[in-house]
This record gives C-alpha cells, structure tokens and sequence, in this order.
C-alpha cells in the first residue's frame, strides 16, 4: 500500500533529501507552520517509513570498490540472510528477471570483491548464474550505513566455515579478510 502523502508532507521529504541536515526551523519557514507542527509532521513521517535519514560512508568518495552482483539461485534468503551482517555487504535486493538478486558489496581492494563472489557466491550449490561488475560511477551520492569498528567474534557473520588464515585468497593477500574475526590485512575497518 502507497502512503498518501499530502503536499506539505512532500516538501518536507524533499528537503530533507536535498539536505539531511535542514532544520525544522527552515521547514517551517517554507511550510508557513510552527516548528513543533512540523517536529510532529516528522516524527509521523518516519514512524511510516516515509523519511529515512541514513548516515555512513560514500564508497566512492572514499576511493572504494563498489560491486555489483547479479545472480539466480535456488534459495535466495539463504544468500541474503548469509551476508545480512558481513562487513562488506552494502545491501541486497530480491529482483524480477533473469536473475532473482542483486546485491552491492564494497571494499578497499576488488580482489577482496573478487573472493566474496567466487568463495562465497560461486561456490554455493543453490546459485546457478552469476554477474560481477564494479560500480564506476553514480549519479547520486550513494551512502552506506557502516560500521568501522565491528565487534569482533570468532566466527565470521557469514557462517562460513573456513578460517582466513586457511584461505589461499588470503595467504596470497587476493582477499582483505574478515574484520569481525581480526583477521583483516586492510586499512579501512
């Protein structure tokens, strides 16, 4: 169901999409209401998922990697529920076509981006198909909530069974490692 937004509801969005730092004092102004109408206006908005405010990093802007996979699989929760907590897991989308997921990684390396796909991705029975690209340009920015000190567990979030220091991408230093584990060989997290 589409929420019916009325004009002063729509200005508000607009506002705050052109600047997320916009007071409620200037969206009043323009909205010719007082501040704590709008406050209220606000706080309705992102009760519905109208408004999000979404604070984190612009991998582009920072000189990241940015990929983007497409792929079909057997089981596409499986592989969105793999990656829901993964460091480098930007997000992820259940999509009509050819392939049924797209989802955005991000890293400081493409080999680390490369390895995710091909050990991660590839490699599971459930996917059939898949499209690895990285991300050149975008015509908007493009924030990604992130955590750069996760907290650190022995297992990796993604339930994969295989310790870094195991791994010929990372002995080869192909692949940056797992922040959550300490056993990253990066410098970003």
């Amino acid at each position: 169901m589409v929420l019916n937004l009325d004009e002063k509801d729509k200005i508000i969005i607009s506002m705050y999409s052109a600047d997320p730092n916009v007071s409620q004092e200037s969206i009043a102004r323009v909205l010719r209401l007082s501040q704590p109408s709008v406050a209220s206006r606000v706080a309705k908005l992102r009760e519905r998922g109208a408004l999000e405010l979404n604070a984190g990093v612009s991998p582009l802007k920072m000189g990241l990697y940015l990929a983007k996979v497409d792929l079909s699989s057997t089981d596409p929760s499986m592989i969105l529920d793999r990656f829901v907590d993964c460091p480098y897991f930007a997000n992820g989308f259940s999509v009509s076509g050819r392939h049924n997921l797209c989802l955005f990684f991000f890293s400081e390396s493409v080999t680390t981006l490369e390895s995710i796909v091909n050990g991660h991705i590839r490699s599971d029975p459930s996917v059939q198909d898949v499209d690895f690209d990285i991300v050149i340009s975008s015509q908007k920015d493009f924030t990604i909530p992130v955590k750069l000190k996760p907290e650190r567990c022995s297992k990796p979030p993604c339930g994969i069974d295989l310790n870094c220091t195991d791994c010929p991408s990372f002995k080869g230093r192909k692949c940056m490692g797992c922040p959550v584990t300490g056993q990253y060989q990066g410098k970003f997290y």
